[in-house]
């Protein structure tokens, strides 16, 4: 009985100080809405400066993503390197790993004349595998074949913005468009990718890569992609391309795809490695050499669009993490606001500590009450920071801008919120609960 007796006079106490601590809160209402200023202003700032950060990674990497994703890029960077055609055709059948693979050819502000109307696009020249390889279907008609490629036919593919502005969004397919002076057959529209994204192949035309060879007037390739079924197959492929292209550099067997991040992932360049080269998974790989060729000079760059995900992704955690710490920063200035503030309270309210000690208040009690009061402005200051936090980006995303709530934003700067003004209410508490009843009453 005695035991639940003790228990019930806790909760009476813990109830009074908590009545206790609003009634400090809302007796003073210019110096409680100052306190939850500062706090809501850092919370805003956390959720912002965080949302924004976000989005813009999640925005990076959706348009690393609508590249396509296991797809390999093999660029030449010098002149003297080129692709042989018929070796690209085959490196299905030539490299693990790999399904599909096509020559790229591009051509800038080629002039274009639908019916009266004349003007320039560019052009992407490939094979029939594109759609497999970006992962980019059509929208409407079909995608040109082989034959189409061996044939260097007249056909084109339309990006979605280029289909959409000839017949005010009607199907163009199997009407007639001049592509450098010659007459193309519209075959398909390609399905929308989004502004920003898929390298803006909705405002281009795709086009065999033998017919726009033709109007570039070269026979040189440059550019190789390829399409691996798994991000497995694709570091694998990546390897082996490596040693397939070793001589187009002149390099002997000393050339191979990047190790990237020093941990045996495979990266985007090449880098000169002893012999004999050791298979991926030999932990023995060797992880620090020079390249031959000076930066930005390499003839051959292979590259997987997913591990530039991978790179973007991080990149953009890290910013978005570093943003929120500059932000947390004002919410620490918020929580000093809080104990210079309660610091002054407890001065003012002297005569009311002083008056409870008298009445039988112990040190708990009045600790609890000043500690509830720092906690409810904290609180307070959250709710009001969450509010404005997310006005401040609907406020961004409104002028076009990537930006989201997210709920990591929410849950540090609450955390951060509530930690700093508990712990910088406890000194201001501490200095009340210590006030001796006679020297209290004294001041007063």
């Amino acid at each position: 009985m005695q035991d639940r007796g003790n228990i019930s006079n806790l909760f009476v106490r813990l109830k009074f100080s908590a009545m206790m601590a609003i009634d400090g809160i809302t007796s003073n209402l210019l110096r409680t809405f100052l306190t939850v200023l500062g706090i809501s202003i850092g919370v805003a700032a956390v959720i912002s400066l965080m949302g924004i950060g976000e989005g813009a990674r999640r925005s990076i990497v959706e348009q690393f993503e609508s590249l396509g994703e296991n797809v390999i890029v093999l660029k030449s960077n010098d002149e003297n390197v080129k692709f042989d055609i018929e070796e690209v055709e085959i490196l299905p059948d030539r490299v693990t790993g790999i399904e599909y693979a096509t020559p790229v050819i591009y051509t800038e502000d080629t002039p274009i004349r639908w019916r009266r109307d004349e003007s320039k696009t560019n052009l992407v020249g490939v094979n029939e595998n594109y759609p497999e390889i970006k992962d980019h279907p059509v929208a409407s008609g079909n995608f040109f074949t082989s034959l189409h490629v061996k044939q260097r036919s007249p056909v084109a593919v339309l990006g979605f913005n280029v289909a959409n502005s000839l017949l005010n969004g009607r199907s163009p397919v199997g009407h007639t468009i001049k592509i450098d002076g010659i007459n193309y057959r519209i075959v398909g529209v390609l399905s929308q990718k989004g502004e920003g994204k898929g390298d803006g192949i909705d405002d281009k035309i795709v086009i065999p890569y033998t017919s726009a060879m033709k109007i570039a007037n070269t026979k040189d390739i440059f550019e190789v992609w390829a399409k691996s079924n798994s991000a497995e197959d694709a570091e694998l492929a990546m390897v082996q391309l490596g040693r397939i292209y070793k001589r187009k550099v002149g390099l002997g067997s000393n050339i191979r795809p990047d190790l990237g991040n020093g941990e045996g992932e495979y990266g985007e360049e090449e880098v000169v490695v002893e012999e004999p080269m050791p298979l991926p998974e030999d932990p023995d790989v060797p992880q620090d050499n020079e390249n031959v060729f000076e930066k930005g000079q390499e003839p051959l760059t292979i590259t997987s669009l997913n591990n530039l995900v991978k790179e973007a992704d991080q990149a953009n955690r890290i910013m978005t993490v570093l943003l929120g710490g500059i932000a947390a920063v004002s919410l620490l200035v918020g929580g000093i606001g809080i104990m210079n503030i309660m610091l002054v309270a407890v001065t003012e309210r002297t005569g009311e500590i002083g008056v409870r000690r008298a009445l039988g208040a112990k040190k708990e009690d009045l600790l609890i009450q000043f500690l509830l009061e720092a906690v409810y402005v904290s609180i307070i200051g959250c709710l009001v920071g969450i509010i404005l936090g997310a006005w401040a980006i609907s406020v961004v995303a409104r002028y076009g801008l990537s930006a989201v709530v997210s709920l990591d934003s929410i849950q540090v700067a609450v955390f951060v919120a509530l930690t700093s003004g508990l712990l910088f209410g406890v000194y201001p508490a501490i200095n009340a609960s210590n006030l001796p009843p006679v020297e209290a009453l004294k001041r007063q």
